[in-house]
């Protein structure tokens, strides 16, 4: 079996307890019919990274399948609902598995290694008796078959679809209840109907206006009609044999999946940008309901002395999300850039964030709007920024590996100094309790520690390692460092001098850490994608959690110690019971 970075890690941590996960905030919207409406009507069932959720639609409860070693690329579940099967990819020559689950235990029944490389799609038969499994590239996309079932024999016969001129490739397919006849969704951004006795095209359409970049999912009503969906993301309800447009809708991302709840008036939506809509048939309007971010998240911070809200940025974008319900409260978009960093002023009235043209924006937490922006605040990016607990400087790193600071005012923004010292970026940025002092992270190798009164290097930390996170310990006579290298660093602040090394992770670079108010414990993360709670005095882990099938990016403990929020560069966030309750 092909061990994956972690695994073998998290077995020989089998001793150790697991840290209980909460909740998790993702999709993978890239995942064909990868959002599945169980016949209870009550969950939605959806994969993300090795993980697939089983989420409840009116009550947001979460339960978790886990037991998948990489990506989940297809789902399927039983007719009458008992049973749950994901298939995943591997890489190349490897083995392929299919997990069985029993949905109602949301266990394991189980796990079936035949395909190599990547299972495509399942099925299950009405009956629940028989699975059925497509494995990775099989003859090509452009060919259509029925295949007959010769039970005597155990053999399967396929007959060519005939459709005359017409060269498609297949993206999706619907089957009729009855079986008489089959409906394919094309890249052309046409349907075909197709009579499954005689193999024949019965129509196809729209003629003319095909449906642009492809029709990528199909949902047939119980009238007749369709509902199509398509790779510019527009949900349509289609009637007739020329399927005329009766009414469309415009969501964001391509539509992915489309299923019905049960035989009812609603039918929820998936894209690729990761977002779930439910419709109701009647009226044709969209709701969004679950919404999480498509691309790697960059930082994840918490207000002052609050766990109800937190904000996270990655490409494009910043959220704010209400803890207790995993919701996006708001979202603040900047096209076409990426944020690198943000900070929540002490005072709760910003957002400070570092975006990678250059510029330090500040918006409103409650509207998102923006408040002020400093341009060309680094020539190479902005990488880092932290903020002052009087809320009248910000410290800012960047990609050139200067580190400024920046007096701010009701309408005043004053560069007040620029240090420079460190050749390369700035990966984190920590600032003392008093703001007289701060210690920048680089991945140039070195930690500094700067007296902000006199704005002059204090002590470097050196290290073979490239620099991702720096921790102050709360007595603030200590650090904690993190990196390339797989330790953890212990130095004294006063001369810089290391203390300990500890053995961080078996595999890949440790990205993010944080440590409780009171400097007990502490937390790391990293390409392992394990989540460790440490003791911090001990050096010894004393909790490890599974769950990211991404590289973890950064963590944090919440302000009361309630949860840690762990963050991916596959875009998930998942939240983890805090362990150590006093």
């Amino acid at each position: 079996m092909a061990t994956l970075p972690g695994e073998e890690e998290a077995e020989s941590s089998g001793d150790l307890a697991g840290l209980q996960l909460e909740a998790i905030i993702g999709f993978n919207g890239h995942v064909p019919c990868g959002l599945i409406c169980h016949p209870d009507r009550e969950h939605l069932i959806y994969p993300l990274g090795c993980t697939v959720i089983v989420q409840g639609i009116n009550i947001r409860t979460q339960n978790f399948l886990h037991g998948h070693t990489n990506n989940v690329s297809c789902v399927t579940i039983s007719s009458s609902g008992s049973y749950v099967a994901s298939g995943q990819i591997t890489f190349m020559g490897f083995k392929a598995d299919i997990i069985l689950w029993d949905y109602k235990k949301k266990e394991m029944l189980a796990r079936l290694s035949l395909h190599k490389g990547k299972i495509e799609n399942l099925a299950f038969s009405p009956n629940d008796l028989y699975l059925v499994s497509l494995g990775g590239q099989d003859d090509g996309s452009g060919t259509i078959r029925v295949w007959e079932l010769d039970l005597p024999n155990r053999k399967i016969r396929p007959t060519e679809c005939q459709t005359g001129q017409l060269k498609r490739i297949v993206t999706c397919m619907m089957m009729m209840d009855d079986d008489k006849y089959f409906y394919i969704g094309t890249s052309t951004g046409d349907v075909l109907k197709i009579n499954t006795e005689s193999t024949l095209m019965s129509d196809y359409g729209p003629a003319k206006e095909k449906f642009s970049l492809g029709v990528t999912a199909l949902l047939l009503l119980k009238t007749g009609d369709l509902v199509i969906g398509t790779g510019t993301g527009i949900v349509a309800h289609c009637s007739g044999s020329n399927y005329k447009v009766k009414k469309k809708v415009q969501l964001q991302g391509a539509i992915t999946s489309i299923t019905p709840r049960g035989q009812g008036h609603q039918f929820f939506v998936g894209t690729e940008e990761a977002h779930i809509y439910r419709f109701s048939y009647s009226d044709f309007k969209d709701e969004l309901i679950v919404t999480c971010h498509n691309e790697a998240i960059h930082d994840i911070i918490f207000p002052y002395g609050t766990s109800d809200l937190f904000a996270t940025c990655s490409k494009s974008d910043i959220r704010v999300w209400y803890t207790p319900e995993n919701r996006e409260l708001l979202r603040i978009t900047i096209p076409n850039m990426t944020c690198h960093a943000i900070d929540f002023m002490r005072d709760g009235k910003s957002i400070i964030s570092a975006w990678n043209d250059g510029k330090i924006r500040a918006f409103t937490p409650e509207t998102g709007q923006l408040m002020y922006a400093i341009e060309h605040a680094h020539s190479m990016g902005v990488t880092a920024v932290t903020t002052t607990s009087d809320c009248k400087r910000i410290i800012s790193g960047g990609g050139e590996g200067q580190v400024r600071v920046w007096e701010v005012g009701k309408e005043t923004r004053k560069l007040e100094e620029v240090m420079k010292e460190h050749i390369s970026a700035i990966s984190c940025i920590k600032i003392k309790k008093n703001n007289q002092e701060c210690v920048t992270a680089s991945i140039d190798g070195t930690c500094i520690i700067w007296d902000l009164v006199r704005f002059m290097r204090r002590q470097m930390i050196l290290a073979n390692t490239l620099f991702k996170c720096v921790c102050y310990h709360p007595d603030e006579h200590q650090l904690i460092t993190s990196g390339t290298d797989r330790k953890i660093g212990y130095w004294e602040v006063f001369d810089g001098s290391p203390i300990r090394d500890l053995e961080g992770s078996l595999s890949g670079s440790i990205n993010g850490m944080d440590i409780t108010s009171d400097g007990t414990y502490f937390v790391t993360g990293g390409d392992d994608h394990l989540v460790k709670v440490w003791d911090y005095n001990e050096g010894e882990v004393t909790f490890v959690g599974v769950g990211h099938s991404g590289s973890i990016t950064r963590l944090k403990i919440c302000p009361n110690n309630k949860y840690i929020v762990s963050v991916s560069a596959d875009g998930a966030i998942l939240r983890w019971k805090y362990p150590h309750v006093h």
